[in-house]
């Protein structure tokens, strides 16, 4: 139920960002209905207009809007690897093509849950295992420039108003890097 959604982690398909770019907080939560529980490590797609490509790596669990596909690997060790094949554009367009409707196409699940994944094989799951700590990596950088805009946005105007002052602040000098012969 719609109680159960936190702004924090609430998932719309105006908070996924176009061209697979993550998602952002919600601007809202919906005021009545149901939403969709997902799971740290589930893929959310939004399914209305799926030529916009939203597409996320869930880090956090929480709840969505019903227009938001959540999708769980059978075996959470393969996440990551379902993730990068419904990230390809060749989903995307498999997506678009069985959509219905003009202004505001929707894919049809049914079709959508046809989508052909290729077998599981040693390297697959090694490559799984690998994207994870970039898929992990992401998103904590993403969390550590939201932190950093925040603090941006309240120092900023405290600055330039001279209610801070930083004119006798020391900042640290950062250590000599030393470039190898080899380039590494």
């Amino acid at each position: 139920m719609v109680e159960n959604a936190d702004l924090n982690t609430y998932v719309s398909t105006e908070s996924l960002i176009p061209d697979k770019g993550g998602r952002q907080q919600a601007s809202g939560l919906p005021r009545s209905g149901k939403v969709t529980v997902y799971k740290s490590g589930d893929i959310l797609i939004s399914n209305i207009r799926p030529y916009f490509k939203k597409i996320w790596f869930a880090d956090c669990s929480g709840t969505c809007s019903n227009d938001v596909l959540v999708f769980r690997a059978k075996d959470r060790n393969l996440a990551p690897y379902i993730f990068f094949i419904l990230y390809s554009d060749a989903f995307f367009r498999y997506m678009v093509a069985g959509s219905k409707g003009t202004k505001m196409p929707r894919g049809d699940r049914s079709q959508i849950m046809s989508y052909n994944v290729p077998g599981i094989s040693n390297e697959v799951r090694a490559f799984s295992n690998d994207t994870r700590t970039a898929l992990n990596l992401i998103a904590n950088n993403t969390k550590e420039i939201v932190t950093l805009e925040q603090l941006r946005d309240a120092l900023l105007p405290k600055l330039m108003s001279g209610e801070i002052d930083v004119s006798k602040v020391e900042l640290p000098t950062p250590p000599a890097q030393t470039v190898h012969a080899n380039g590494r």
